[in-house]
């Protein structure tokens, strides 16, 4: 019998294109319900009103030779009935009487001519499995079940619904909810100006839009949610404010009082790309990219880390100097998100003392800003190990320094020469965390540093790793350097991910690959 039941296609959800009346009808949802929606939920509210049209559409052509038979529904002589679990055969009732079974109370026999022959079906039966078969077989198929359909296709129906309402343009997103532009209340100059008075006073602190309704007059006999979709929706059409609110909470901060490195990145962090050739890593080079996790990577080697609760990283010396953390694609998932925002404020929590303190998520550009004095205070230099977890409050990540009894140590240490040149060596400095061994440099003077950094920062790539490679040699007798000191060495002059230096080492005859990413410079090529 389920053959005749409705069934979709098994592709219906995955290549369902939104039509012009799924808009209107979500469009006239909001318009009754004067509720601003997700993505989400005006998904599902677009599930339950396609599930509903295909059945009523199923209804319709079930129905076009006459009634669905069903055992308790009563007929007359000449009704047209079609029967289901014949096939969706028609046929015509040519007679009733009453039936005649002491065991099932009052029923009636109808007569319907069918197909020339004549049948005999039971009606005005209450208690008949024929009543409510098809309709159970129908919510047993998970094509027609809400929940199934948001769990398999959810996500893949949400940017299909934000295509089309963008393309559409009567509705306007906020904070990832929807509302019909046409509703909205017209917020003025004059309460524009007021919430920037307010959030001048706040002095860069972002405040929720119910902060700001506080001091602006807004009609009293709205709806609440719609006096604050109409609120964050003028604010967000006017340049002054930024909304900086992670996914799900919506957080209002002027423009011009955010952190200067929030809104331009850091010198340290600004890197023109270098072509290379992907094809020209081995696999020992894709995973040393992997493992560095440089936001600056890109390939499609490295993990996403959807999956990922912690991640420990080693501090590059631009995330040092500039206060900052990448946000790698392997660490993506640990940081808040939003909807639309480029820049998100949100929490973090040093899981040893408790201590929070306010940082930003800049996502264009792949940083997390605000870590400058905790690095200060846990003593902390480039190489410096830094475990990040997710936190299960919303809003805040937990960053751990992996702290130690501060020691004197034997360290790579950067030194600026007489010459002006970057000079290594190896001296006992003050250690109080634990670090990758090839990637710490200790920088005494980083304002000397600082100096190189406009110096080699257009000098040709080639010249500059030639010349690292000829002051790390001297560290070791063997005059071999690894592809991980490198980088983390000329990331003390300029800011470049692992990959084109690596493919540099490996397709530039003057470096010499000696095994396990150690290379050695032939100054016989480079002169």
């Amino acid at each position: 019998m389920t053959e005749n039941l409705l069934k979709l296609p098994a592709d219906y959800w995955q290549t369902l294109q939104l039509s012009k009346d799924d808009v209107d009808s979500l469009h006239s949802y909001l318009f009754d319900t004067e509720t601003p929606l997700t993505s989400r939920e005006l998904v599902r509210v677009l599930v339950e009103k396609r599930i509903e049209a295909e059945r009523k559409a199923f209804a319709v052509q079930k129905q076009a030779n006459g009634k669905t038979y069903r055992p308790k529904e009563h007929y007359k002589a000449g009704d047209r009935i079609v029967f289901p679990a014949l096939g969706w055969a028609d046929g015509q009732v040519k007679s009733v009487r009453a039936g005649q079974n002491p065991e099932i109370g009052e029923f009636e026999v109808i007569t319907v001519l069918i197909g020339g022959e004549e049948k005999q079906f039971a009606a005005g039966l209450e208690n008949h499995r024929l009543n409510v078969e098809e309709q159970k077989l129908e919510e047993d198929d998970e094509m027609l079940q809400p929940e199934m359909v948001l769990r398999k296709y959810g996500a893949l129906l949400e940017e299909k619904l934000e295509a089309a309402l963008r393309a559409e343009g009567s509705l306007v997103p906020i904070a990832g909810r929807w509302f019909p532009r046409a509703l909205l209340l017209d917020i003025n100059a004059g309460q524009l100006n007021l919430a920037e008075a307010v959030l001048d006073m706040a002095g860069g602190e972002p405040l929720p839009p119910s902060a700001l309704m506080k001091d602006i007059e807004l009609p009293q006999n709205v709806n609440p949610a719609l006096a604050e979709f109409s609120l964050n929706y003028a604010l967000q059409e006017d340049g002054r404010f930024d909304e900086v609110g992670p996914a799900g909470q919506v957080l209002w901060c002027l423009e011009r009082l955010e952190p200067e490195a929030v809104r331009q990145p850091p010198v340290f962090l600004r890197y023109t790309p270098i072509p290379y050739d992907p094809q020209t890593l081995t696999a020992d080079m894709r995973a040393m990219d992997a493992e560095a996790d440089d936001e600056l990577s890109d390939g499609d080697w490295l993990p996403t880390g959807e999956d990922i609760r912690e991640v420990t990283v080693s501090l590059l010396y631009p995330h040092w100097r500039a206060g900052t953390l990448p946000i790698s694609k392997r660490m993506h998932s640990l940081f808040p998100t939003a909807y639309i925002s480029p820049r998100v404020r949100f929490t973090l929590v040093d899981a040893r003392s408790g201590q929070k303190f306010p940082a930003w998520v800049v996502r264009q550009h792949g940083y997390v800003y605000g870590l400058a004095d905790w690095y200060k205070k846990q003593e902390l230099m480039p190489g410096s190990l830094i475990r990040v977890r997710r936190s299960d409050k919303m809003g805040e990540v937990l960053i751990e320094a992996q702290s130690r009894r501060a020691t004197r140590d034997w360290v790579r240490t950067a030194i600026v020469g007489t010459d002006g040149g970057l000079v290594f060596a190896m001296l006992k400095q003050v250690v109080a965390s634990d670090f990758h061994e090839r990637m710490v440099v200790a920088v005494p003077d980083p304002d000397a540093v600082d100096r190189l950094w406009t110096q080699k920062s257009n000098q040709p790539l080639e010249f500059v790793v030639a010349g690292l490679m000829r002051e790390l040699s001297k560290l070791t007798p063997q005059g071999h350097v690894h592809a991980q000191e490198l980088y983390s060495a000329l990331n003390l002059l300029r800011r470049c991910p692992p990959a084109p230096l690596l493919s540099l080492l490996a397709t530039r005859p003057g470096f010499v690959h000696v095994g396990d990413l150690y290379f050695r410079l032939d100054e016989s090529i480079m002169k």
